[in-house]
């Protein structure tokens, strides 16, 4: 919910507020009476004390500014997609391609104008909702490529070997390497099983998409779409997105740990990020 004074500087910015002082000003500036000026003032502080306070024009501005916030959205997707590698885009091009073929096949068996507001909105979600989980995908993707696991792991082994014939002023020094390495492999392991989930989401969406179309041209009335599970499908979304929020942190943790690394003795710490070779 928006402050008072966010409606109130919403209500100044009205064509109808502007206009409506420019119109008296214009008169008195005419006339040379300031009579006109005196009621456009007196006018301006009843509509500042009534107008923002109105629960109508609140909902007037909160749907304006949801709208506002949507598209910017959408440019802001639409720039997003324009990043993507050309399979990327495809796939993203391709499923909007099913939606508009699912529109098309809605209107042409059932003779409907339109398809319902419903099933219109769940696909469109699950589009951008593809879109969204893609760059996430990709993200987590290619910074597993940076990383090699057998490189870790053998740093591993060979500190552990170090560690049964080290000084004792150094096993502190190995111990912390260690603990490090460890925390590494955990974490590329957790950003591992978050890539599959993503990937198995994904797959998921692309599915679902060509069901619904089988169902369409197959359906013998248009009130059998309605058996299709569009809020499992959804439920199972959102809670992918809120696991992978949760998980996001991890996308840092490998760059914090090897400056912890480089803060230790050089001597016993191999190079860290070495490119897997596709």
């Amino acid at each position: 919910m928006k402050e008072r004074w966010s409606y109130i500087k919403e209500a100044l910015k009205e064509p109808i507020n502007i206009w409506s002082m420019a119109a008296c000003a214009a008169v008195s500036a005419l006339t040379q009476d300031p009579t006109a000026l005196a009621v456009g003032a007196v006018l301006e502080v009843g509509y500042i004390a009534l107008v923002p306070a109105s629960s109508f024009y609140r909902r007037v501005v909160e749907r304006r500014e949801m709208k506002r916030l949507n598209e910017q959205r959408d440019r802001m997707r639409e720039e997003l997609i324009k990043t993507f590698d050309p399979r990327e885009r495809e796939a993203v091009e391709y499923l909007r391609w099913m939606r508009n073929q699912i529109c098309s096949n809605y209107k042409k068996f059932t003779r409907a104008k339109d398809v319902p507001s419903q099933i219109d909105a769940n696909l469109q979600t699950m589009w951008e909702s593809f879109v969204d989980l893609l760059d996430m995908y990709r993200r987590r993707k290619n910074h597993l490529h940076t990383i090699n696991r057998q490189v870790i792991q053998n740093q591993i082994m060979q500190i552990e070997r170090q560690l049964q014939q080290c000084d004792e002023s150094t096993r502190h020094l190995l111990a912390r390497n260690l603990d490090i390495l460890r925390q590494r492999l955990k974490t590329y392991e957790d950003i591992e099983r978050s890539v599959k989930r993503v990937e198995a989401q994904l797959q998921s969406i692309e599915n679902f998409f060509g069901l619904v179309n089988d169902q369409v041209v197959t359906m013998p009335t248009p009130e059998s779409l309605s058996s299709l599970d569009f809020d499992s499908l959804l439920s199972s979304i959102e809670m992918t997105k809120e696991i992978l929020e949760e998980t996001s942190p991890m996308m840092g943790t490998f760059d914090a740990m090897d400056r912890n690394l480089a803060s230790e003795t050089p001597e016993f710490r191999p190079p860290l990020r070495q490119t897997i070779q596709r």
